[in-house]
């Protein structure tokens, strides 16, 4: 089957699939650097043939590609355990996240991926170390929403987001994982995590087959977790929680933050109460988080996929002329301090497509870092 539009979205054939993990899963290359590529080039399978020189270019004389033998080996390994990848656009991959800058190409699914294609999705994040009462309000608020067709999204981890997990089983919840679709974190969540995928709900990753969580990692998931949703709701969060970071995101993300107030005298409630003061949404229930998103089942209309491989008898794209000179005025306005890739484009007068694959090369080289907000810096400023 070719890429395309079909009644469910589009699809890849297994050799596009099989290309797009190799480019995700080669050195450097993020879900943005993904994208950039793949436009520039026409499809994945030009991009890893570019990537050797494009990484010479920028200044790292070798890069590692994943080999086809890498990426099969993991496509099989999610087979055996009843898994498989989804792609930007598939059915299955879940449709709100489609609107987040750098949203992952792939993701590794278990369960199903009709729970994944609903957009009416509410996040539900808070403390680990949560208490009874965090935990109870937490059941009753997801039990509520999923009882009236939201789906309850998560992360799997201990307290709040195994209370509400539980709460939603009945109706379809979805986990979101820091490691590997195999790697089940926390261990004493092992029944919780065969549950949720054997009783209509997923397992959700964009991290490899078999990789180990790292505290880096997480912060990545709580950005899929709020991005998979229509709202975040977040109880029970301590100054500096990572759950703060998910409510974060969402609000980032233009979606609804909402949040269930806590005693001032407990610490685990002092990163909720501030959020409150700083403008989201106090609710006590299901009902309060209904009443406040009306009548929306789903963000606005979903924008149309930007990353496109090539259809049948499309030949390669044309790399645009980039010169010594062009090179060097893009790395002499670049620095440590982060800037727009706009404001680049506009302080050197280069075209934009050029500008790109400069950038592109010295990301690749690993010299160019990439921020929030389409801003980038040079690494140590050089």
């Amino acid at each position: 089957m070719s890429a395309g539009a079909t009644g469910r979205g589009r699809a890849l054939s297994d050799r596009q699939r099989l290309a797009w993990l190799r480019l995700i899963r080669s050195e450097n290359v993020g879900p943005v650097t993904f994208r950039e590529l793949i436009n520039h080039t026409g499809s994945a399978e030009a991009a890893l043939a570019a990537l050797p020189e494009l990484s010479r270019r920028g200044g790292k004389r070798t890069i590692r590609i994943a080999s086809q033998g890498e990426a099969e080996q993991e496509i099989e390994a999610l087979a055996r355990i009843g898994g498989r990848l989804r792609a930007l656009g598939e059915h299955g991959y879940p449709p709100l996240l489609r609107h987040v800058d750098g949203a992952p190409p792939l993701i590794s699914v278990l369960g199903s991926d009709d729970r994944l294609a609903e957009s009416a999705a509410i996040a539900m994040v808070g403390a680990r170390n949560a208490s009874l009462a965090g935990q109870k309000i937490a059941s009753e608020i997801a039990g509520d929403l999923s009882a009236r067709g939201y789906t309850i999204v998560s992360g799997l981890a201990r307290g709040i987001d195994a209370a509400a997990h539980r709460a939603a089983l009945a109706g379809g919840t979805t986990a979101v994982l820091a490691g590997g679709v195999d790697i089940i974190y926390p261990p004493e969540n092992r029944d919780l995590y065969h549950d949720i995928a054997a009783r209509d709900g997923a397992v959700v990753s964009e991290m490899p087959f078999g990789w180990k969580p790292r505290a880096r990692d997480f912060p990545r998931r709580n950005r899929l977790i709020s991005g998979m949703s229509l709202a975040t709701v977040l109880i029970e969060a301590a100054r500096g929680s990572g759950s703060l970071h998910t409510a974060r995101f969402a609000a980032e993300q233009n979606r609804e933050v909402f949040v269930v107030p806590g005693s001032p005298l407990d610490p685990r409630s002092e990163g909720g109460n501030r959020l409150i003061r700083d403008g989201a949404t106090l609710v006590t229930s299901g009902a309060d988080v209904l009443e406040s998103l009306g009548p929306r089942r789903m963000a606005e209309e979903t924008p149309g996929i930007d990353i496109e491989e090539p259809g049948a008898g499309s030949g390669p794209v044309p790399p645009p002329d980039v010169g010594d000179s062009d090179r060097g005025r893009v790395l002499s306005a670049l620095g440590a301090a982060p800037v727009e890739v706009d404001e680049l484009i506009r302080y050197t007068g280069l075209p934009a497509r050029v500008v790109h694959v400069i950038l592109l090369e010295l990301e690749l080289a690993g010299r160019l870092e990439r921020h929030r907000g389409q801003r980038i810096s040079l690494i140590d400023g050089r």
